[in-house]
Parts: C-alpha cells; structure tokens; sequence
C-alpha cells in the first residue's frame, strides 16, 4: 500500500513538473526573413510571441530589440537568455505579454557606407511586423532598445523619430561623443569605412545622436530612456551614458534614469540589464488589446 501512494505521488510530481515546464516553454521563439526593398536582399529577424498569442485574439505592444556590432538577429536568444527572461517577467505579471522583434542588420542601424540599415529599419521591417504579425500599429505600444551599437541606433531612432516609440532602453551604448574610443569596432565596421578602409570620422558626427538632440528638445514628444552600464566597461559606456543622461535629464526629469552594474561590455551586464529595461519600458507601454484602435 505504502509503495503504491508512493508511486502515485512520484507519478503526480512528474505530471507537476511537466506542466510547470509545459507553461515556460509556452512562448514561441522562431526565425524568419520577408524581402527588402531597400536592401535589396532578404531582411531576416528573430521572433518572440508570448503564451496564448495564436489563441488570445489580442493585439499585442511591440518591442524591438537591437544587437551589437558584428552580432545577427538570434544573439538576444543565443547569448541574452531573453526567451527565459520574458517567460519570467510575464508569469510574474512583472510585464504584460508583448511580441519582441529581434531584426538584424549589417550595419550599426544608420544609413552608413554599406547598407542602409536605417532606412530598412523604418520603411521595411517596421511596416512588415505590423501587416504580419497581431501588434497594435500606435507609439502607445511601441518600444525599442538594443545593447552596445544596438544601443547606439536606439538612441539614433528615438531622438529622430520620437513620434514613434514611447519607451526605449540603451545597455551599454555605444553613442560615443565626440568619436568612437580607439579600441571600438566602430572604427573597422564597413558602415563607418570609406573606399579606402579609413574611419569616416565625419559621417560618424552626421549620424551620431548629437545630430538629432536639438530637434528632439524641441518638438513635443518624450521618449523615456533606461541607461545601462558595466562600471568596468572597456569602451568607458558610463561616462558617455551620463553625459547623455545629463542632456536629456533637464527637459524630462526622472524619465531618463542610469543604471551602472559590476562588469565590463559584456553579455552578463546585458543580462542583468535587460529585466529591469522591461520593467522600465512598461510603465510607459500600453498591454494588449482585445479590440484594436478605431483608426488602425
């Protein structure tokens, strides 16, 4: 008698544990490509769709997550564990169920000298994910972060197009002023290159953050941004992370905040960075929707 209840108890235990693992491994990671015009080439991007997303009938907000210099669209997956952090962050009810798109790009998400990956970024993918997949078309829904030159872009899209994102997270951003440190790959990454393999320093100004900053101060629309930093970052991240803190600070006060964690430029403080970015960017996004926007 004795074994038997022991037998069930391991066979309940085994069908709990499978049920528990059945709900984290409910979302969906998947990867896809649809064809750019503007690049002239398959755009290929990563693809998180949260539990329940294929029988819920809602309209879900969006995050675009970037990737660093030299890295592809499945880097948050592989390295960023960000399959593991968004199941957590929803089963807690930390975050709201979201779609997080993880494009990638050849370039440093600018128009550089080989590609123009910023405007593929705005006028290709952006409009695909919002034909193809269920996220509400509106800023309210929208946000968009990325580490290191991901970072760097992130920061380039919102203070150009701040009527399109209404959060955003930079982590360790590579939004150097007044030019990349030595050491950065920025300065052998063919968007950066001329002809002849030299640093294009003056491109870098045109379209560096610097470039946008006045017309952001000077338009209507805020984008709170969550900054992060290793305190031993190679590319010294934190410094140029306050000074950005510093410009921005004045005109939306405590919607700029920096965080600075034990570590260099590197994925264990891209990690650890990425639950509190979520949390940040969602007290400013909008959940999902059962019904869309009457003007979608």
């Amino acid at each position: 008698m004795a074994a038997a209840r022991r037998c069930t108890l391991t066979i309940l235990t085994i069908l709990m544990f499978l049920l528990v693992a059945g709900q984290a491994l409910a979302s969906q990671v998947s990867h896809h490509r649809f064809h750019s015009e503007v690049l002239e080439r398959d755009y290929p991007y990563t693809l998180y769709l949260p539990d329940g997303y294929h029988d819920s009938g809602l309209d879900y907000p969006v995050v675009y997550l970037l990737h660093g210099s030299f890295g592809n669209d499945r880097d948050w997956v592989t390295r960023g564990a960000l399959k593991q952090i968004a199941d957590s962050m929803i089963r807690q009810g930390r975050i709201p169920p979201t779609v997080i798109v993880m494009p990638g790009s050849q370039s440093w998400w600018v128009d550089g000298h080989n590609e123009p990956a910023r405007t593929a970024f705005l006028e290709d993918l952006m409009p695909h994910v919002e034909d193809v997949w269920r996220v509400v078309p509106k800023r309210e829904w929208r946000g968009i972060a990325g580490l290191s030159a991901g970072g760097y872009g992130t920061i380039n899209f919102v203070l150009e197009r701040p009527e399109l994102f209404a959060a955003a997270a930079a982590l360790s951003p590579a939004s150097y002023y007044p030019l990349p440190p030595a050491n950065s790959t920025a300065r052998e990454h063919a968007a950066f290159l001329t002809s002849d393999n030299r640093f294009d320093a003056d491109l870098w100004q045109r379209l560096n953050y610097t470039a946008h900053l006045d017309s952001y101060l000077g338009q209507d629309y805020v984008v709170p941004l969550y900054l992060s930093a290793g305190n031993y970052d190679v590319f010294d991240a934190e410094s140029h992370a306050r000074r950005l803190q510093a410009l921005l600070e004045p005109s939306q006060p405590g919607q700029v905040p920096l965080e600075v964690l034990s570590g260099g430029h590197t994925w264990g403080v891209w990690r650890a960075s990425l639950g509190p970015a979520l949390d940040f960017m969602f007290r400013y996004l909008q959940p999902p929707l059962a019904e869309p926007p009457d003007d979608r």
